[in-house]
């Protein structure tokens, strides 16, 4: 085994610090506090090709690996968590255009997303389907050359601002079987979308309803056959568990150096704080339970560019184990910082709330523990 980043990695990781630290960074606390989505920002990051990582290149991808893709999210994140989460949403919407779709669909949407002109969002949750996201009720019927759309989704990042809305509608009976992935685009009747949610954290991006009522679309938007949506969704889950991970990950390692520095220069009795055991030894175990996640992320990662059989379990395994330890980790650095980690003028507080959503989204970690139990009963 050589856990040795390549060369190219080593460029990407880079690229991905210096943007994070240049462009990211030095305005995630004003884009947090007056709910700015710095869409601008983000088409300079699909300038250096991180909105179509892995999207093949003859539409504008960049080709890479989920490995890749996973040191680039962590970079991203240790500038701004809200962002480089975003990002890596519009990457597994554009992925499943890119594998799933035709030609025509592929050439019609990725050129756009892959530079962020247009920016997409992904459509699975509802308002009585969450983690059993099977049960979603949302429902197209077939109209002649269109499919009438009618339902709604709930907690969807870029609503509203987002022009591609990669959805997973049901056209046919109960259950999986009958779910389907449907593109709809901005601007569509019958299209709407509700009041932007306030919520703890994530706030460089909106979260609101989607809403179907009467909504035509195109039979041709019917990415792959009809019944083939829900297991697109739950392709495209494991990619974004693997980037909510490094996004936790990326957090906790800025929010650790944070710490650290802040150890070194408090002083208390007469001495820094760096110098107390019971700092080092949280300082200790903080390092190396983040460490820990990071190499079982790293591994996932390899084993879903390898087609591993047992990639989906690892991608669970390691969503659970790096936004829980993320979360971990940076909670422990704010109990660092004291009162002052609980101020805004530091960015500990900020971190915590955006690295909270990371156990919930992209399925809960009680689901992740459902689809790891279930992997391993079932060999």
């Amino acid at each position: 085994m050589d856990f040795a980043l390549t060369e190219d990695q080593r460029a990407f990781f880079d690229t991905a610090s210096d943007f994070a630290a240049n462009e990211l960074a030095p305005h995630a606390a004003e884009w947090d506090e007056k709910a700015i989505f710095p869409v601008d920002t983000m088409r300079k990051a699909a300038a250096l090709g991180f909105a179509g990582i892995y999207v093949r290149e003859d539409v504008g991808g960049s080709a890479l690996t989920r490995l890749d893709a996973a040191l680039i999210f962590e970079a991203l994140s240790q500038g701004c968590t809200s962002t480089a989460a975003y990002i890596s949403i519009h990457n597994m919407a554009a992925w499943m255009i890119d594998t799933f779709g035709n030609e025509d669909q592929r050439q019609k949407w990725l050129p756009k997303l892959t530079s962020m002109d247009l920016i997409a969002s992904y459509c699975l949750t509802e308002p009585s389907a969450g983690s059993d996201a099977a049960s979603l009720k949302t429902k197209a019927v077939r109209d002649g050359d269109h499919y009438v759309i009618n339902g709604s989704k709930a907690f969807i990042s870029g609503s509203g601002t987002s022009d591609v809305y990669v959805c997973m509608i049901r056209t046919g009976g109960d259950g999986a079987g009958g779910v389907s992935c449907i593109v709809v685009e901005k601007g569509t009747p019958g299209l709407s979308f509700g009041a932007t949610e306030k919520k703890m954290g994530w706030n460089s991006q909106p979260t609101a309803a989607v809403i179907f009522e009467d909504c035509r679309v195109p039979v041709e938007n019917l990415i792959g056959n009809e019944g083939d949506g829900f297991k697109i969704a739950m392709k495209g889950l494991d990619g974004g568990r693997l980037n909510i991970g490094a996004c936790s990950i990326g957090t906790a390692q800025v929010a650790l150096d944070t710490a650290m520095a802040y150890a070194k220069d408090r002083q208390q009795f007469g001495k820094a704080i760096s110098t107390f055991q019971a700092t080092q030894f949280k300082l200790a175990d903080m390092a190396t339970e983040l460490e820990a996640a990071r190499l079982l992320l790293r591994q996932a990662a390899t084993k879903l560019d390898q087609k591993s059989p047992d990639a989906t379990q690892h991608c669970a395994m390691a969503k659970r184990l790096a936004t829980d330890t993320g979360f971990e980790v940076v909670n422990q650095a704010l109990q660092i910082h004291g009162g002052y980690g609980y101020l805004k003028d530091y960015p500990l507080e900020r971190h915590l709330r955006d690295v909270r959503v990371h156990q919930i989204l992209e399925g809960t970690n009680e689901i992740m523990r459902v689809i790891i139990s279930r992997e391993m009963l079932n060999r």
